[in-house]
């Protein structure tokens, strides 16, 4: 993992944004992607993304925490859970958690 971040927000609640490899992802150029989730807390962000099978997710510090526009495009997508190729296109979208996931 090459970097992440968080931004707590007024409620509460957080946005956590990490920047992984991900070794079978058609849609994502050289295999990294950046993952945004929102969640009550840092940790239920982490085990959202541990329970869709990518193990190996950790959030050591606030190196690249979301802008505000990764920040809009996660509370506006219904799962809360969306990813995009790294380094993104501004004109390329969020995608939902179920196209990066081929092999599940």
């Amino acid at each position: 993992m090459a970097g992440g971040g968080y931004a707590k927000l007024p409620d509460g609640s957080v946005v956590v944004a990490l920047s992984l490899t991900v070794p079978v992802a058609p849609a994502a150029p050289g295999g990294r992607v950046r993952v945004l989730v929102h969640a009550a807390n840092r940790q239920r962000a982490l085990t959202r993304l541990r329970n869709l099978g990518l193990r190996a997710v950790y959030l050591r510090g606030n190196t690249e925490p979301p802008d505000p526009d990764e920040i809009t495009a996660v509370l506006h997508h219904p799962d809360g859970l969306v990813w995009r190729s790294v380094p993104g296109v501004d004109t390329e979208s969020w995608h939902p958690i179920r196209q990066l996931r081929p092999y599940g």
